[in-house]
């Protein structure tokens, strides 16, 4: 029975402990809190089709777009040792296209829709190539090279549509912002589901995944060993495009329309702190995609446990900080090295006195 759970942990069980036990702590909270915090109801909608309400379904909804860019994000992080800070930036411009797509013809149809996703998935393709090729041939620091976008992402957003907020009014957007009719659950968390399923089958019949954690633990030993790890970088920007592009077109279609200035603001560092708090090293290597995801619904119910407890706006950031700092702090390779140091000890006291009783 021991060995089995060693062998858990020593799979990536042990990984997951920081964000399964933050969401643990935040679920047992709010059940003090509020014993009616998580529970589910069925409403209906302005359209008049049955959803799921409740904070629990607030959470998992509002975390899509974040836990889409959490998955790419830790992809970079662990083929480059850094992470990418133009994620919203470069969703704003996704966003931008998709619109810009979607308002050329008289009407939108699904023929439309799905060029116009694809329009916004090579964009963000090709400015994420551009972030991947400073990193990968140029050996720019991930951070550094990506604030270039950063910096200048929304105004390019801003161009697509000539300065202008254009909206799209169509059943089919609405639906990919909220609920396809006749399914209770928020179309954003099937495409979570979605994407998560795809990474997931990717890893499974690639070697997408080992490629990856071997370039980002050691670039030069997976070198000698026949993996081109500047293809596996820039591989893994390109990547993370998709999912920004995915994550621009679920906020476009949340708001129904594209504003280059608020759309996933400031997602960045929540993208970073979800991987972090997913327990994935940020100086590359190993990774858990399913950590990630994690990370960031605890981030998200963090907020609506805050906002709950009538915690202002302007203090909600603050508190946020503290927390998060905590949970990164406990899942630092120093505190998780301490931890195992200290269990070693408790282990081998507890051989020496069953020797010396042996010995008696």
């Amino acid at each position: 029975m021991k060995s089995k759970f060693q062998n858990i942990f020593k799979n990536g069980l042990g990984q997951l402990t920081i964000p399964i036990v933050a969401i643990c702590i935040l679920v047992i909270f709010n059940l003090f809190r509020d014993p009616s915090f998580f529970s589910i109801g069925i409403a209906h909608n302005n359209d008049g089709n049955m959803v799921l309400t409740g904070n629990l379904i607030s959470i998992i909804n509002a975390a899509s777009e974040l836990a889409v860019l959490a998955m790419g994000m830790t992809l970079v992080t662990a083929a480059c040792g850094g992470q990418d800070i133009s994620v919203g930036a470069a969703a704003a411009i996704a966003g931008s296209a998709f619109v810009k797509v979607l308002k050329t013809p008289n009407s939108i149809s699904g023929v439309t829709v799905i060029l116009a996703f694809l329009v916004a998935c090579l964009v963000a393709m090709i400015f994420a190539s551009f972030n991947g090729t400073l990193v990968a041939f140029f050996k720019i620091q991930p951070m550094i090279a990506t604030l270039i976008l950063y910096t200048c992402g929304r105004s390019i957003a801003y161009w697509i549509n000539g300065g202008a907020t254009p909206t799209v009014e169509s059943p089919i957007i609405k639906a990919i912002g909220s609920f396809i009719p006749g399914i209770p659950i928020p179309t954003p968390v099937l495409i979570v589901i979605a994407v998560a399923v795809i990474f997931k089958l990717v890893f499974h019949f690639t070697s997408l995944e080992l490629f990856t954690q071997s370039v980002g633990i050691n670039g030069s030993a997976a070198r000698l060993n026949g993996i081109n790890s500047t293809f596996i970088k820039l591989l893994s920007f390109i990547i993370l495009g998709i999912c920004v592009a995915v994550a621009g077109v679920i906020g476009v279609s949340r708001l129904g329309l594209i504003n280059h200035e608020t759309l996933l603001l400031d997602v960045e560092m929540d993208a970073i702190l979800a991987v972090a708090i997913g327990g994935n090293n940020l100086g590359g290597g190993k990774f858990k995609i399913s950590g990630s995801i994690i990370g960031a619904y605890v981030i998200h119910m963090l907020t609506i446990t805050l906002y709950a407890m009538k915690v202002s706006s302007t203090d909600v950031k603050a508190y946020k900080a503290i927390v998060i700092i905590l949970l990164v702090v406990i899942g630092s390779p120093v505190i998780k090295s301490k931890f195992t140091s200290l269990m070693t000890k408790i282990k081998n006291s507890k051989q020496d006195k069953v020797a010396v009783k042996g010995a008696r």
